[in-house]
């Protein structure tokens, strides 16, 4: 660990909104890292101990319109701790349009998420030093998403008999693509009484409740157009409850059968090297299914601009300082999303991926 004084660190406001932290030396004043609030770059500067986290992904007045694609699990090592923290992470994600906070109902974990791996550990370390809270802390997991290939029809009966009334509800859907960033969109088609419109609603609450978590690996179905073409009920024992059962059974059956797939985030990275180290960065940069976009000089140095997959990123900073002395820098930004490839495909670098259902 080296400690550096707080002479050597000055906070700056950024012209598009946030704070820099910069570390000033005799030749050279280098970006440290971005927040969304003086007050955690105060925090971060007051700390100041360890190495300092260069090169963050994304400045700070960029994070509030970035995706969340990064989460990882978090528990409380005492009961006094996980007292405090639901109130901590209130504070901060209210502070912060960044960074969010969930519960896992079945593993009873929190999930905090936000758009970097660094904006991350800046929160842990708020957690720790601010509120005093210890914590067990998972591996980051990208935030995937599930989309499906080709269009599909998936018909579902629900009926339970026991004794006295029974449940019943029969469903049609029928699932399609939608635009590219138009998210989710449901259209009853019912004609005639074929459906109570009463029932509807029952309908529309079981397919939501599977577009969080969709049947790949558990992660947000996205861009999708769902269609009630279809359906029957029973005078007595139909409810909305038995729709949204039937519903919720149908829908998982039509994102099967459409092909669902899981996107990945795909990242736009710019490395500023050296000249002596330009061979070493493009043979990492492939190696992490990266794409080169193109080279050309700043200065001194060389800029490489690439395409790479974020699940194969964490870490890459640290890499980049070790094999360049500490003098190349890495800056990163979410693109789009892209299909993931087959685990077989997969390069050495372990895949940050975790089944969430």
């Amino acid at each position: 660990m080296i400690d550096f004084p707080v002479e050597c660190f000055v906070i700056q406001r950024l012209q598009q909104g946030g704070w820099r932290v910069i570390q000033r030396g005799e030749l050279t004043e280098l970006p440290i890292a971005d927040f969304v609030s003086y007050r955690e770059a105060e925090e971060w500067v007051n700390w100041k101990s360890g190495h300092p986290r260069i090169n963050p992904y994304l400045t700070a007045g960029e994070m509030s319109s970035q995706p969340l694609l990064v989460e990882l699990a978090i528990e409380p090592k005492s009961k006094a701790d996980g007292q405090k923290l639901g109130i901590a992470l209130a504070k901060l994600a209210a502070d912060d349009p960044a960074f969010e906070m969930s519960i896992d109902h079945e593993s009873g974990l929190t999930i905090i998420k936000s758009v970097s791996e660094l904006h991350l550990d800046a929160k842990l370390d708020v957690l720790k030093r601010t509120y005093n809270i210890d914590l067990r802390v998972g591996e980051p997991q990208v935030a995937f998403r599930e989309r499906i290939t080709r269009p599909a029809e998936v018909e579902y009966t629900y009926k339970k008999q026991s004794g006295g009334s029974g449940q019943f509800a029969a469903v049609k859907l029928r699932i399609e693509q939608n635009e590219l960033g138009k998210g989710y969109r449901f259209e009853s088609r019912i004609a005639g009484s074929a459906v109570p419109k009463e029932y509807i609603p029952g309908v529309e609450k079981g397919i939501e409740s599977v577009l969080s978590s969709g049947v790949v690996a558990g992660y947000p179905v996205i861009d999708i157009k769902v269609e009630l073409i279809d359906g029957k009920y029973h005078d007595i024992d139909s409810s909305a409850q038995a729709f949204e059962i039937a519903a919720r059974a149908a829908f998982r059956g039509a994102l099967q059968k459409a092909g669902s797939v899981l996107l990945e985030p795909i990242m736009k990275v710019e490395v500023v090297t050296p000249e002596d180290y330009i061979g070493s960065i493009i043979s990492g940069l492939n190696l992490r299914r990266g794409r080169i976009q193109g080279q050309h000089a700043r200065g001194n140095t060389a800029v490489i601009n690439a395409i790479v997959p974020l699940m194969n990123m964490f870490g890459y900073v640290n890499d980049v300082r070790s094999m360049s002395q500490d003098r190349a820098t890495v800056t990163m930004q979410f693109d789009h999303y892209a299909p993931a490839p087959s685990p077989e495909n997969d390069p050495p670098f372990r895949p940050a991926i975790g089944m969430r259902a």
